[in-house]
């Protein structure tokens, strides 16, 4: 046991005193210690409810004979983040949080984790800690917010941010969005669509680092509950059997675990959140992994924002191990991978049930034919950009508009609610990638007022920010190389046309070499927004957002190879 190392000895004398002072009893230093990460404060909804889950995850311990130790870590809700320069602090949250608890989890020897998380950014973080531990883990998550109600519809996050645009179009009142506030958040939990947090909790489950459930079983359920008790339990039987987090986190369960992702149509920062993750266990994944996968793998689940499901449905309908069984049925999962239940996951899913084909399609009645996500190349992307395929309207599947370019975030919106953006624009935010933002920022504002003005069927928006789980739309982001670190996208001007291509998987500037030659020359990196703190840090070391965002001590690098359509607008990005 990791624990005897701070517990057992004539010279931890002093360790057993201090542990003493606190109630501990002798039996209780000569068990396993497990850490229970506690993520709950008071101001995220998704958290809010988690001193209940700790408590319970605690029961389950003891009842197994461990004894359990309750420490926090930081949370940040995107949601409240939005909008505003807080956003910026959000990506680089995660990597603070995951470096926390390997900071308490060294210092103080624990056996094993269960590791009690929720929101966008924290339990990416949550898995990335435990894979660079490497002890006896598993993941609990707070589970969705119940959807919300408003004129006899579910409702939902999405609804009430698209409504500051429907306001400022006149197509609803303030009235009515003020009614609609209180309505469509209507408890604890993660926002109820296939947004960020509850697409990297389903991520969990099929990664197998998490108990069946975890990402579907309502926040508010007594099962939820059980769930947590089991998950104190459970852990007690890895660190009996010795199994790790690197056990279950392989190459072949990584692969199920983006299948999963494409069925479900999951937010686009999991190509962000997967590939930190993976390098947290030695595994390497890469944008085209993500498009490889995508092209052979079914959407089957018309969730939130692009459909009309929202996460208590899914549950009802089978939740993640249902949509796992469907593609276990034609080879699209490895069934023969380990997972913290202590059984292979083929093992878990013969319990696995689909109660209802309308919300977990059969294979020969997808969704879409192929996944959630599409990665476009091309001379403003070189290393890539994403886009959540599932979630556009076929008529701007292909599009070519003059561009309008906005330097940050703000300046966009401003210009979308005053009328300033028609349709055919392709609305370009620049300097909002990683380092250049610093912290990648989503522009859900920005993509949310473009739905909420009635342009959404004909304006794309394209950056090397990011979106939230919340977006839909023709929104194109993790444009890269980013535009601070000399990619294309810092030399377009407005005017210029921007040809998207979805269906074909390109993103391109259609300028002439010469004139983007004359542009780069003129080009200079613009100043650094943050010049302090935990920001200035981050954008010292922050890499590419195509290689996941994850620091690097030597700085993060930017390449801009070939591309889709360099041949006929020449330059293909920095040179």
């Amino acid at each position: 046991m990791r624990s005897e190392e701070m517990t057992k000895g004539l010279k931890r004398a002093q360790h057993r005193a201090l542990l003493y002072s606190m109630g501990y009893t002798a039996r209780e230093l000569d068990g396993p210690i497990v850490g229970v990460v506690n993520t709950y404060n008071q101001i995220v909804p998704g958290h809010v409810h988690l001193n209940g889950l700790a408590d319970a995850v605690v029961r389950g311990v003891s009842l197994a004979g461990g004894t359990p130790v309750v420490f926090p870590a930081i949370a940040i809700c995107d949601g409240l983040a939005m909008g505003h320069e807080g956003m910026r602090y959000v990506l680089p949250s995660r990597e603070l949080i995951a470096d926390s608890i390997e900071v308490m989890a060294m210092a103080q020897p624990f056996d094993a984790l269960v590791l009690i998380t929720n929101c966008d950014k924290i339990t990416p973080a949550a898995m990335m800690a435990a894979l660079r531990l490497n002890i006896p883990s598993l993941i609990l998550s707070g589970g969705p917010m119940l959807a919300g109600q408003w004129k006899d519809q579910e409702t939902d996050l999405t609804t009430v941010w698209e409504g500051v645009g429907q306001v400022a179009a006149g197509t609803i009142t303030q009235e009515e969005l003020s009614d609609l506030e209180e309505r469509c958040c209507p408890g604890c939990g993660s926002c109820a669509g296939m947004f960020t947090a509850n697409s990297m909790n389903c991520l969990a489950e099929a990664l197998g680092l998490a108990l069946p459930g975890n990402g579907t079983i309502p926040a508010v359920s007594g099962a939820r509950l059980r769930l947590a008790k089991q998950a104190g339990w459970q852990v007690m039987d890895l660190w009996k059997r010795g199994i790790r987090p690197r056990d279950i986190a392989t190459r072949e369960a990584f692969l199920n675990a983006i299948a999963v992702d494409m069925a479900l149509g999951c937010s686009t920062n999991t190509i962000l959140h997967v590939p930190a993750i993976g390098n947290e266990a030695g595994i390497s994944i890469d944008l085209d992994l993500f498009q490889q996968i995508s092209d052979r793998t079914p959407h089957l689940c018309n969730m939130s924002p692009a459909g009309p499901h929202h996460l208590d449905d899914l549950d009802r309908a089978g939740g993640v191990h249902g949509v796992m069984k469907r593609l276990l049925d034609t080879g699209l999962v490895e069934p023969d991978v380990a997972t913290v239940t202590g059984q292979t996951l083929g093992e878990n899913l013969e319990a696995a049930g689909i109660h209802d084909p309308e919300i977990i399609r059969p294979l020969d009645r997808p969704v879409h034919e192929q996944g959630g996500i599409t990665i476009l190349t091309g001379n403003l992307a070189p290393d890539g950009a994403v886009v959540k395929r599932v979630a556009v309207s076929p008529r701007m599947l292909r599009r070519r508009g003059g561009a309008r370019v906005f330097d940050r975030e703000e300046e966009a919106v401003d210009a979308i609610l005053d009328g300033r953006i028609e349709a055919g624009d392709v609305v370009v935010i620049r300097y909002e990638g990683p380092k250049g933002g610093p912290g990648m920022r989503e522009m859900l504002s920005a993509t949310s007022a473009i739905v909420g003005v009635g342009l959404g069927e004909e304006v794309a928006l394209i950056t090397d920010g990011r979106f939230s789980g919340v977006t839909r739309g023709a929104a194109i982001g993790h444009i890269s190389p980013e535009a601070a670190a000399g990619g294309l996208l810092a030399l377009v001007e407005d005017g210029d046309d921007v040809s998207i291509d979805i269906p074909d998987r390109t993103l391109c500037l259609e300028v002439g070499h010469d004139e983007i030659r004359r542009r780069r020359a003129a080009w200079t990196p613009p100043e650094p927004r943050v010049r302090h703190g935990y920001l200035h840090r981050y954008t010292q070391m922050v890499t590419s957002a195509s290689t996941g965002a994850i620091l690097n001590p030597s700085g993060g690098s930017q390449s801009g190879g070939g591309t889709g359509c360099a041949a006929r607008t020449g330059s293909p990005g920095p040179e």
